[in-house]
């Protein structure tokens, strides 16, 4: 099932209707009462319920799809991006909607979307079918492990809690959301010059809670 052909126009990001505490950058970590108002309406089959899920979280599905596309060296045209989207609603509503049930709630529905979306296109990016020239990275270690640490929703609100406030706005918006400095800093109301070493920062206090696990 084509993304196009069942959900058509629902992808752009321009088109996500965003809470206002999203647009307003605040990236929460617990989940909002609108969202589990949502996801109940869709497990429900409300009316019109799956329509407002997609255009509320559209935009975070193709930037999810551009992560992934990004740290594996793969350049996309826009319409494999908009199928990309489309495997990744289509594995939400497989089997009754398996996915969102499985959804703890102890995070945002936002933080979970990201983690199975990575996945999702993640699996399809290892496909014959991008397999071809890619683009060279030059991505740090440090960057590379935090980077997988977020592949795993319990990891990311275990990491998140070991940063302060803006620490976890930063953060969330740098690796979950796919932000850069210059649009994380207009959604912070921070400086520009400051979103790097709060990243650097936040990145040390991560690390020190990685590598106890890694060493156990």
């Amino acid at each position: 099932m084509g993304f196009r052909s069942s959900t058509p126009d629902r992808l752009s990001p321009s088109t996500c209707d965003l809470h206002p505490s999203a647009r307003r950058g605040e990236c929460p970590v617990a989940l909002s009462d609108y969202d589990r108002d949502l996801l109940d309406r869709c497990l429900d089959r409300q009316a019109e319920a799956w329509e407002e899920f997609v255009d509320r979280f559209a935009g975070l599905l193709i930037r999810s799809v551009d992560h992934a596309a990004t740290s594996r060296g793969v350049r996309l045209d826009a319409s494999t991006r908009e199928d990309l989207a489309g495997e990744i609603l289509v594995a939400l509503i497989r089997d009754d909607f398996a996915v969102l049930r499985r959804f703890r709630r102890r995070a945002s529905l936002a933080t979970y979307l990201t983690v199975i979306a990575r996945r999702v296109a993640g699996r399809s990016l290892l496909s014959p079918r991008f397999r071809g020239p890619t683009v060279s990275r030059n991505l740090d270690p440090i960057d590379e492990k935090i980077r997988a640490r977020f592949d795993d929703v319990e990891q990311v609100g275990r990491l998140l809690g070991e940063l302060g406030d803006v620490e976890s706005r930063v953060v969330q918006a740098y690796y979950l959301h796919g932000r850069g400095y210059r649009e994380i800093a207009r959604e912070t109301g921070l400086s520009e010059n400051s979103i790097g070493p709060t990243l650097a920062r936040a990145r040390r206090k991560m690390l020190a809670a990685i590598e106890p696990q890694t060493h156990s």
